[in-house]
């Protein structure tokens, strides 16, 4: 009973805290499509080294109406909720691998997936299951969905990551595999041994991160991996997504990579 009444006074506390700030943050800008409120922005968020911006790193680097100030979802989240809506992606029973799991995504793949939904990260106590993603311990074929968002410019051998997502798919199943990408970079930069965190932040932009991609070297990297790939820019559909005035606050420039395991599976080309 005590533990019943201490989560009643925790919603309640948390719905009141909610009201609230739909209220200080009113407006008529942006549109959360998660907690449905409207507010005159979205939060700042993101870091300021010089490299991010010399390169142009869409999904990274400081920029403005990222975090939802009502509910706390970023805008990539926004993007790949509003992507798996929108086609109509998450229908029925489904087992789905949501690896460092954004946390109001989480919670809607959780609901839509009808008990097959595993959030996953290497450390956080917050999941259901702590692994590497370059060893999933899951069987081949084990998941219709695999969602991972910028966690494999992180990893050291990023190709193995890659083809452990790819493995743990099921024939026909598909992937959201983020990073955050130069536009202003000829050839991925990357240096799994640097392990200085100020040189890591110098040369990446963040002290954990070990590469920045190249869009094409990245697809490429997908593809290696036996995923077929489509570059999804919810620019060229902007009726769905916000419309002109970008309701949902997403990057103008950033690309959904869209992967899928293909039913007949070809030959793994790529290197041991």
């Amino acid at each position: 009973m005590a533990n019943l009444v201490q989560r009643l006074k925790h919603a309640v506390t948390w719905r009141a805290q909610l009201s609230s700030r739909r209220l200080r943050h009113f407006g008529l800008n942006r549109h959360c499509p998660f907690c449905a409120a409207t507010v005159r922005a979205f939060v700042p968020e993101g870091q300021e080294h010089q490299v991010l911006f010399d390169l142009e790193v869409v999904g990274g680097g400081r920029r403005d109406d990222v975090v939802c100030p009502v509910c706390g979802a970023f805008d990539r989240e926004r993007l790949v909720y509003l992507f798996l809506n929108n086609r109509g992606l998450v229908e029925g029973p489904m087992r789905i691998m949501h690896v460092a799991p954004e946390a109001k995504l989480g919670a809607w793949l959780r609901r839509r997936a009808q008990g097959g939904y595993l959030s996953a990260d290497l450390m956080s106590t917050a999941v259901d299951e702590n692994f590497d993603l370059q060893a999933i311990p899951h069987p081949d074929a084990s998941f219709d969905a695999v969602i991972v968002n910028h966690v494999l410019e992180h990893i050291g051998d990023d190709a193995k990551a890659m083809r452990e997502c790819q493995r743990v798919l099921k024939p026909g199943g598909w992937a959201i595999l983020q990073v955050p990408i130069a536009l202003k970079l000829e050839h991925t930069i990357e240096d799994p041994s640097e392990t200085d965190p100020a040189a890591r932040q110098r040369r990446f932009g963040q002290d954990d991160h070990i590469r920045i991609y190249t869009q094409g070297d990245y697809v490429a990297r997908l593809q290696r991996a036996g995923f077929e790939v489509e570059q999804f820019r919810w620019t060229e559909e902007r009726a769905a997504y916000g419309g002109a005035e970008n309701r949902y606050g997403l990057l103008e420039k950033e690309v959904l990579f869209f992967c899928r395991k293909p039913t007949a599976q070809a030959p793994d080309k790529s290197p041991a």
